[in-house]
């Protein structure tokens, strides 16, 4: 199992469902400016909205919520 886990989201395809926020709120939120799903800023990569590195603890709801996405607009790599 690795240490972390390189997440990116598609944030032009995303529909604004909630799942990954619902299924994930440590990892995933909604963004203040334009609703999208965004890495919590705890976990960006370089402040950037779209990237993060989630540590092996939360692999489970980062997963949970990458599954459950209905458009799998998010992608999940060994770091």
């Amino acid at each position: 199992m690795a240490d972390k886990f390189k997440v990116t989201i598609d944030r032009d395809e995303c529909i604004i469902c909630g799942v990954c926020w619902s299924s994930c709120p440590e990892f995933f939120e909604s963004g203040s400016e334009d609703e999208l799903s965004q890495v919590v800023e705890e976990y960006q990569v370089d402040d950037a909205v779209d990237e993060g590195m989630a540590p092996a603890d939360l692999e489970e709801c980062v997963t949970e919520a990458a599954d459950g996405c209905p458009v799998e607009i998010i992608h999940i790599q060994e770091a």
